[in-house]
């Protein structure tokens, strides 16, 4: 017959079936994690998985296993009312917690197949942005089920967690100031994933700042400058202003290398000295290497010239190292072509005849 007992009087034989049943849990969860990380071995599966829920899992036995363990015995109402609310919030927090677990393992996996590191990356950076972006924002909404369902565990507040659940899908409406710029950039987040605007590595200009994109949050872009500076911007910046993005469709790029000269410079030497000099550096992909006059001043030829490079950062070394080439060949073998100031001063102009003086 079963006597109403606290938790301070528990019988000797009650607490050693409970130890039992966490012990069995235990044993249980460590054969099953075993044999499933040998299956999936044999099988040739990546067990990215397995490692990840291995502590959530394992605390869900336990608790499991501590519920089936208590059931024989009787506790005061009022042990009894903490035990299920609290048994019910933490089986909820676990359940999050492998949820969460599984997800990270699962975005790892993804991104494994998708390798960044190659030359032409441009698929793989577009399926690690839409990961990321569809990751953060089911860390949102799972987060958001969880801490509602949490509350409607408790009595007292459960009138709180019914309205969360209620008003989810009004959110927007019900936010107040403070908040709207939150939701804003993760409705901006979620189009961002479907239009792809920018993606991860991208490079862009925002702001007049040269940098490659670092990191994709939730509400904002992490832009990693040139000079090793971070940009922080709103993910609604990208939807809503203007800004360059060098490697939308191809990380390939035009770069430009501008001389001035004298207008009495031989065009087609020089022509002929820049495609040597861009076909020489090992940067060059073999796509551009042109050069024209594109404006003519009264002092000044400006002559322009295209090259072409794998991607930016590439592009920008090939330009400063076929300019430097350019210049000390106009130095050393052409000094005729750089831009000299020229002034001319009429007879007449400018002075006065010195006058002779008589006998």
């Amino acid at each position: 017959m079963q006597s109403d007992i606290s938790l301070n009087h528990i019988t000797p034989m009650a607490a050693i079936s409970i130890a039992i049943s966490v012990g069995v849990a235990f044993l249980l969860h460590w054969l099953a994690y075993w044999l499933a990380t040998r299956l999936a071995r044999r099988v040739g599966l990546n067990p990215v998985i397995l490692p990840a829920i291995y502590h959530p899992t394992r605390w869900i036995v336990v608790l499991m296993a501590l519920a089936a363990g208590i059931q024989p015995l009787t506790f005061s109402p009022r042990v009894e009312a903490l035990w299920s609310i609290g048994s019910k919030m933490l089986f909820v927090l676990l359940v999050g917690w492998l949820v969460f677990a599984a997800m990270r393992a699962l975005r790892i996996l993804l991104e494994r197949r998708s390798d960044i590191t190659v030359e032409d990356n441009l698929k793989a950076r577009r399926q690690h942005t839409r990961i990321r972006i569809l990751y953060r924002v089911a860390q949102f909404i799972i987060g958001f089920l969880i801490l509602s369902l949490m509350l409607i565990m408790i009595p007292g507040v459960r009138t709180v967690g019914v309205t969360l659940m209620a008003s989810a899908g009004l959110a927007g409406l019900a936010v107040g100031a403070a908040a709207q710029p939150a939701l804003k950039n993760l409705i901006a987040g979620i189009q961002m994933a479907l239009s792809e605007p920018i993606r991860l590595d991208d490079v862009v200009i925002v702001e007049g700042e040269w940098g490659r994109v670092e990191d994709i949050k939730l509400t904002y872009v992490v832009v990693r400058i040139w000079d090793d500076r971070r940009l922080i911007v709103p993910v609604s910046y990208f939807l809503e202003k203007p800004f360059q993005n060098w490697t939308t469709s191809t990380s390939d790029l035009l770069g430009t290398v501008f001389l001035y000269v004298d207008p009495s410079a031989d065009v087609e030497r020089i022509r002929a000295r820049f495609i040597e000099a861009v076909k020489a550096n090992s940067r060059w992909d073999r796509r551009v290497a042109i050069l024209q006059v594109t404006d003519h001043r009264a002092d000044a030829l400006e002559l322009r010239g295209l090259l072409s490079a794998r991607n930016a950062g590439i592009a920008f070394d090939l330009r400063c190292e076929v300019r430097e080439a350019m210049m000390t060949f106009l130095r050393t073998e052409m000094p005729e072509a750089l831009v000299r100031s020229r002034q001319r001063v009429e007879a007449g102009e400018g002075f006065t005849r010195p006058s002779v003086a008589a006998g």
